[in-house]
Order: C-alpha cells, then structure tokens, then sequence
C-alpha cells in the first residue's frame, strides 16, 4: 500500500489494480449511484480497466488523483477522497464516497483536511473546486464546513444534469 497521507483515524493511499473489489462495492453503493452515476462497472475486469485507465492514469498524468481510505484500527477500506482534473472544468477538483456504513462520522471532513493540504503544499494548487448534485445535501454541507462557496451552476459532463461548483482559494 503506497501511504501518501494519513488522518488520526485514516491512511490514505494510491489505488492499486488490488483494490478492484473494494472500487466495484463502492462504485455500486446506492448513494455513488445516486449522486456520482453509474460507472457501469459489473464485475472486478471492468473495475480493473477503470482504474487503470482513469484512476491510476491520473496519478502519472498529474501526479495525483483518487485515493483509497482505510481505516487504521483495522485496515478495512471504506472510501475515496481525492483530486481530479476535468477537462470541462478550469480547476482541480476534490471529491469523494463513502460506503453507506462510514458515511456521517466526519471520515469525509478528515479526509478531505488532508486532501486540501496536500493540495496546497504538494501539488501548489493555489484553487480547488467541488461539484455536486443539486440534491446531495450531505456532500454540500460537508463543502462548506471545508470552506467552499457556492459560485455558479456547471454542466461538465456528456448529459444535461447541472451540478453545483463550489470554490475555494487555498
């Protein structure tokens, strides 16, 4: 496990093609369908080549991407945080997903401390982004206790839903 940060009750880590079954649970959980999309991913070869090519591409192109969280008490993987840099978007932007279980135990909120941090110290962000689904509550209100503001309504991807961007000098 390539450890690049860690939290007092999280390792963050580099996704690895080893993780394929822990990325399909996730990516399949009903709020990452709900809020994320369905990514379509069926079975570990489909999840492998997603990673590989999205995932794990991200951290040669730009030197980071989504990471893996676990648990310390007891190595259990149990969400993503990290950065991404989309082509329909000016800025970098931080996301993340939790599977149901660890959702609203402020896991996000720590993970996404580290996030900015490295954001602003390692990769000389000097912004940081959030899109969301209009309806997510849980994800707006986590951005703004990180300090993200509302500043305009995007459409980044292929389909006509309007997300919400948040933004945030760091």
């Amino acid at each position: 496990m390539m450890i690049i940060a860690e939290t007092e009750r999280l390792l963050i880590s580099k996704f690895t093609l080893f993780d394929a079954p822990f990325f399909l649970q996730l990516a399949n959980s009903p709020n990452c369908l709900k809020y994320i999309g369905d990514k379509n991913l069926k079975n570990i070869a489909d999840t492998e080549l997603y990673l590989q090519d999205k995932t794990i591409k991200s951290y040669a192109d730009f030197g980071f991407g989504f990471y893996k969280l676990t648990l310390k008490k007891n190595n259990k993987p149990i969400g993503t945080c990290g950065l991404a840099k989309r082509d329909k978007l000016d800025d970098v932007d931080i996301g993340f997903a939790f599977l149901e279980d660890y959702e609203g135990q402020g896991l996000g909120f720590e993970a996404s401390v580290e996030i900015i941090k490295l954001a602003k110290f390692k990769f000389n962000l000097k912004k940081i982004v959030a899109i969301t689904n209009p309806d997510n509550r849980n994800s707006i209100k986590l951005l703004e206790k990180l300090g993200l503001l509302f500043e305009k309504r995007v459409n980044p991807f292929d389909d006509d839903e309007e997300l919400l961007l948040f933004a945030k000098t760091i």
